[in-house]
């Protein structure tokens, strides 16, 4: 008699759980990202250990050839680990990804190249400073400063080593005095530039990191307690090499700033202050052929900087985008109640349903014109998400009125009701701060205007409504603003909004003086 195991349907349930999961954990970890991620890394190993131990295995020093190895991949896999921790896109941004994995190597090949050709010792050790405040300018410029300094870091190890040590040489760091040199300069550079929006500000971190290599490879060779310190001569002659090779990286990275921003996709600031004047051809084609929209966007841009302000966000960043963000009306500027002049509205001639696609469209455009003039990228959000996945309530509504009201024979002239999705924008939701405030300025500049008695308390009002409906709405889902952030924002929109739409006063008239119109182009006489 075959012997039956008990069994429970809450236990059944479990196993089956458990067989479901595990396919899924597999195929996230056979995921094309990951995958392409870990052959980047991979790359990353063998070109870190051929520059490192470039001549050793010729030698036969195997075991230099073996602690290179495995030093690379230790700094390898912690460099990995820091970038999926603190920069997780760099997973899905295989380009930007590549870029990155080729900058060290780079940058390695560059020192130990440069410490093998020198006639000085001097010379040689100043490429690896160099190279690490290279490294570290492209790595804050391209990304942030706490990911620029972790990875700068470890770079430096890896300098250190292929610069090597060379004892039949005159007086040089070596080891942790040279690692000590190198990450003071990179550590400089990190935590002062931040932004560059004049063409002064990477001479002026150059110059400071400069002084600061210069003041610790002067201290660090009196660290050695167990052997004779150098002279003092020669130890201020060794810094002054090093502090040279620093500042001349710097006006390395000034030279190669447009390209390092090609390489890298971003943008400086000093690139988005180029993009602010009203002389590109965008912004002259906006203000020529929709007027209303250019002096929209430029009111929206100066709410939203305010706003981002005052969030700690890029001020500079929400301005220009907030410019270029409703470009795609250029194609239909008087489909656009700002560009009608007082004209007949073209939507009373139009159904609900082909209004709406225009309206719509102009999402469409904008991306398809941003690619055409070669905008930058990090504008591009803005141009596809200000509208995010809300609905177009004039022509919804208007659509739903007309299935309500009965045709002929008291029939309803559609089939089905108006659905609210047709009536959507496409998205996708804002993925930034400075996309979300760019969405309710907007918003909430549209919806002050239309007020006939503008107040604080009023603008309050309409600014608090709009922001708690796109909340309601999820069209904050997808990027990280917060409640306080968003009453922050709320304040911010309310005071610009009413001090640009403040009461004036009207000019009096005489009453018996004749209003007379103006001649224009023709002179005429004024009487004193």
């Amino acid at each position: 008699m075959a012997l039956r195991k008990k069994s429970s349907p809450r236990r059944d349930q479990v196993r089956r759980n458990i067989g479901s999961e595990r396919p899924l954990w597999l195929t996230r970890l056979m995921d094309a990202d990951v995958i392409v991620s870990l052959l980047l890394w991979l790359v990353f190993v063998a070109l870190c250990v051929a520059v490192l131990s470039f001549g050793l295995a010729q030698q036969g020093r195997y075991r230099g050839f073996a602690a290179s190895t495995v030093i690379a991949v230790f700094v390898a896999v912690g460099a990995g680990l820091y970038t999926y921790s603190y920069q997780p896109r760099l997973l899905r941004n295989h380009p930007k990804a590549l870029a990155l994995v080729l900058l060290f190597p780079l940058l390695l090949t560059v020192t130990k190249l440069g410490s093998m050709s020198s006639g000085t010792a001097l010379w040689g050790l100043g490429w690896g400073v160099g190279t690490a405040i290279v490294a570290a300018m492209i790595l804050v410029i391209a990304y942030d400063q706490r990911f620029a300094l972790g990875l700068t870091a470890l770079y430096c190890v890896l300098a250190a080593l292929a610069v090597g040590p060379k004892p039949d040489q005159a007086f040089q760091l070596q080891g942790m005095r040279l690692f000590l040199t190198m990450i003071s300069g990179a550590a400089v550079c990190c935590f002062t530039l931040r932004e560059i929006r004049t063409r002064m500000k990477l001479l002026e971190v150059s110059a400071l990191a400069a002084a600061v290599v210069f003041v610790t490879a002067l201290s660090a060779p009196y660290l050695n307690f167990l052997g004779e310190p150098p002279k003092w001569i020669t130890a201020l002659q060794a810094a002054g090499y090093y502090a040279c090779a620093a500042f001349l990286a710097g006006l390395l990275v000034q030279s190669l700033l447009p390209l390092m921003e090609r390489v890298f996709r971003v943008a400086t600031s000093m690139t988005l202050l180029d993009y602010s004047d009203a002389n590109q051809t965008l912004l002259k084609k906006l203000a020529m052929e929709a007027p209303g929209t250019f002096s929209h966007s430029l009111l929206i841009g100066s709410i939203a900087e305010a706003a981002a302000e005052a969030i700690g966000g890029n001020g500079l960043l929400c301005r220009v985008g907030a410019y270029y963000h409703d470009i795609g009306k250029i194609n239909k500027p008087k489909y656009f109640t700002e560009n009608e002049m007082g004209s007949v509205s073209k939507h009373k001639e139009l159904s609900p349903a082909m209004s709406q696609l225009i309206i719509v469209g102009h999402v469409k455009d904008g991306m398809e014109m941003a690619r055409e003039f070669a905008l930058p990228t990090v504008l591009h959000q803005f141009i596809e998400t200000h509208h995010g996945t809300t609905l177009v309530e004039p022509f919804y509504h208007e659509a739903r009125r007309k299935y309500e009201e009965p045709g002929t024979a008291g029939r309803k002239p559609l089939d089905t009701p108006p659905s609210e999705s047709e009536f959507r924008y496409a998205g996708p939701r804002p993925k930034s701060k400075e996309a979300a405030i760019i969405m309710l300025a907007d918003a909430v500049e549209g919806a002050t205007r239309s007020l006939t008695d503008v107040t604080l308390a009023k603008v309050e009002a309409v600014v608090h409504n709009i922001a708690m409906k796109r909340l309601e709405d999820g069209q904050f889902d997808d990027c990280d603003l917060t409640l306080r952030e968003l009453s922050q924002i709320e304040a911010s929109m309310s005071k610009s909004l009413a001090a640009h739409y403040h009461g004036r006063i009207a000019y009096p008239t005489a009453p018996d003086a004749p209003l007379r119109p103006a001649k224009i182009g023709t002179p005429r006489m004024v009487e004193t």
